[in-house]
């Protein structure tokens, strides 16, 4: 699995970014052919059209919301391991905290210091 892929549940394909960004061009491609086919004509060419653009926006859209469910489920799995290591690890967890705030000052005193 590449860093764009995240495996969805059982019976669904992966999701890729890659997938995405060709579904969301597949959605504006046939929104656009929807806004010239409304603008010129009527009857079953359009209602052809915006039948093929609701579907092309229902599967965006479902896409997207599996993107959503992944990156909620992944963030909340990521939450609970740094609690558990915080809980397990108080003292490691302070001196981290220390490190960083540390070298973030650095850095921003730095920063400051070469704009004067």
């Amino acid at each position: 699995m590449n860093a764009g892929e995240w495996v969805m549940g059982t019976g669904v394909d992966p999701v890729t970014t890659e997938k995405l960004r060709a579904d969301l061009r597949i959605l504006a491609a046939d929104v656009e052919q929807l806004l010239k086919a409304t603008a010129s004509q009527t009857g079953e060419h359009v209602a052809q059209v915006r039948a093929k653009a609701q579907e092309s926006l229902a599967t965006a859209m479902a896409r997207v919301a599996a993107l959503q469910d992944v990156a909620l489920v992944k963030t909340r799995a990521a939450g609970r391991a740094t609690d558990d290591y915080v809980r397990g690890n108080p003292w490691q967890a302070v001196a981290i905290g220390a490190f960083v705030g540390l070298a973030l000052g650095i850095l921003l005193s730095r920063g400051d210091s070469s704009d004067s």
